[in-house]
C-alpha cells in the first residue's frame, strides 16, 4: 500500500503530511512512557523486522500479492505510540533509499500504514484482551484479529483520501470495492504473520511484549480469611533479564529474511498496484524523485546478479533501519530519563 507520487493531489498530500507530522510528534512524547532500558533497543529491532518482512510479498489472488504493513505487530510488541514511530521509520527509509512510496506522498503513507493500522489494531487488541480469558493464547488470538482488521481499515483510509484528492476520474464505488476486497485477503496474511511473531515472543519472553503486560499478575495469599498481596519477588539477575538474546535472534532472522528469503517473494503487483492498474488510478503517477538511487527498487546498482543485488539491498536496508530506529528510540528513552518525571534523591534532600 505504498502510495506513489501523483495518486493524490498536492493539497490533500499536504494535509496528510501535517496529520502525519502531528501524530509523530504526539508519538514521540507518548513513547517516553512505553520505552525503558530493555524495550528501547527492541523497538529498533521491530522496525528492522518489519522492513525485512515487507520484502516478502505473498500471493493472495490471481496476479496479486500482499505484504505485511506492520502496524498491529509493532503496537502489540512495543506499544501504540512506539509502533507509530517504528512503521514511520520504515516508510522513511523505504522512500528515501529504495524509491518505494512517493516523497510527496510520505504523509499519505504514514497516515495509512502507520497511524490507521496502529490505532485500529491496538483498539481491537485491547478490547479483545479484556473480554477473552486471561492467558497467552488470548494474546495470540487478539493479535490475529487486530492485524486482520487493520489492513482493510488502511485500505478504506486510502479510498477516503482518493475520494477527496484523487488525481483521476474513477468511480469511487469501484475503488472502494476493489481496495477493501483485496486487502481483506492481504489482512489474512498480515494476521498470520503477526500472530505467529507475537506468539513466539510471548512464549519465551512475555515481559518484553507490551500488549502482554497485564499477564503479570501479583500473587495473592489468604491470611486469616482475607486475601492480601504477596511480597514482591526478588528481581531476576540482570543477565537473566537481558533481552540481548532476543535482539540477536531477531536481527539474524531479519537479515536472513531480507537477504535470502526475499528472493523467493511473489513478483506479482501488490494490492494497491493491481487496483491502480485495473481501474486507471495510476494514469497520473509520477516518477520517484530518487528513482536513480543506488538502491532503488530494492537492488544494488551495477550488481548484475539479481539474487545478489536484491540480497545486498535487503541486508543494507535492515542495517540502516535498525540503526536509525535504535537511535530514535534511545533518544526518546534518554529524554524520558532526563525529564521532570524522574526526580533524583538530591533534588528532594532538602524537603
Amino acid at each position: 500500500m505504498h502510495v506513489p507520487d501523483g495518486f493524490i493531489d498536492a493539497p490533500t498530500s499536504a494535509v496528510t503530511g501535517v496529520v502525519a507530522a502531528a501524530a509523530v510528534a504526539v508519538s514521540l512524547r507518548g513513547a517516553r512512557r512505553e520505552l525503558d532500558e530493555r524495550t528501547a533497543p527492541l523497538a529498533g529491532l521491530v522496525a528492522a523486522f518489519i522492513f525485512a518482512v515487507q520484502m516478502l510479498n505473498f500471493p493472495v489472488a490471481a496476479g496479486t500479492s500482499g505484504h505485511l504493513l506492520g502496524g498491529a505487530l509493532a503496537a502489540i510488541l512495543v506499544g501504540p505510540y512506539t509502533g507509530v514511530l517504528c512503521v514511520s521509520v520504515v516508510l522513511l527509509m523505504q522512500s528515501i533509499l529504495f524509491a518505494d512510496g512517493g516523497l510527496t506522498a510520505l504523509g499519505v503513507n504514514i497516515t495509512n500504514m502507520a497511524i490507521v493500522t496502529t490505532v485500529v489494531a491496538y483498539a481491537v487488541f485491547r478490547l479483545l484482551v479484556k473480554v477473552l480469558p486471561r492467558g497467552r493464547r488470548s494474546i495470540t488470538v487478539a493479535s490475529f484479529a487486530a492485524a486482520l482488521l487493520s489492513v482493510p481499515a488502511a485500505a478504506l483510509a486510502f479510498t477516503l483520501m482518493f475520494a477527496v484528492g484523487g488525481t483521476t476520474d474513477v468511480s469511487l464505488g469501484k475503488v472502494l470495492t476493489a481496495m477493501v476486497g483485496v486487502h481483506v485477503l492481504i489482512g489474512l496474511g498480515e494476521a498470520t504473520i503477526t500472530a505467529l511473531t507475537v506468539g513466539a515472543v510471548v512464549a519465551v519472553r512475555p515481559d518484553l511484549v507490551y500488549g502482554a503486560r497485564d499477564l503479570r499478575q501479583r500473587l495473592r495469599l489468604r491470611v486469616n480469611g482475607e486475601l492480601v498481596d504477596a511480597p514482591a519477588a526478588e528481581p531476576a539477575p540482570a543477565a537473566a533479564r537481558s533481552p540481548r538474546k532476543i535482539w540477536a535472534v531477531g536481527l539474524v532472522t531479519s537479515l536472513v529474511l531480507a537477504g535470502f528469503v526475499s528472493f523467493y517473494a511473489s513478483a506479482s503487483p501488490d494490492g494497491l498496484e493491481k487496483v491502480a492498474a485495473d481501474h486507471g488510478i495510476d494514469k497520473k503517477a509520477e516518477d520517484h524523485a530518487v528513482a536513480d538511487s543506488p538502491l532503488a527498487d530494492y537492488g544494488v546498482k551495477d550488481v548484475t546478479d539479481a539474487r545478489l543485488s536484491g540480497g545486498l539491498a535487503g541486508v543494507i536496508g535492515v542495517g540502516v533501519t535498525v540503526v536509525a530506529g535504535s537511535a530514535v528510540f534511545w533518544a526518546v528513552r534518554r529524554r524520558r530519563a532526563a525529564g521532570p518525571a524522574d526526580v533524583s534523591p538530591a533534588s528532594t534532600s532538602g524537603a
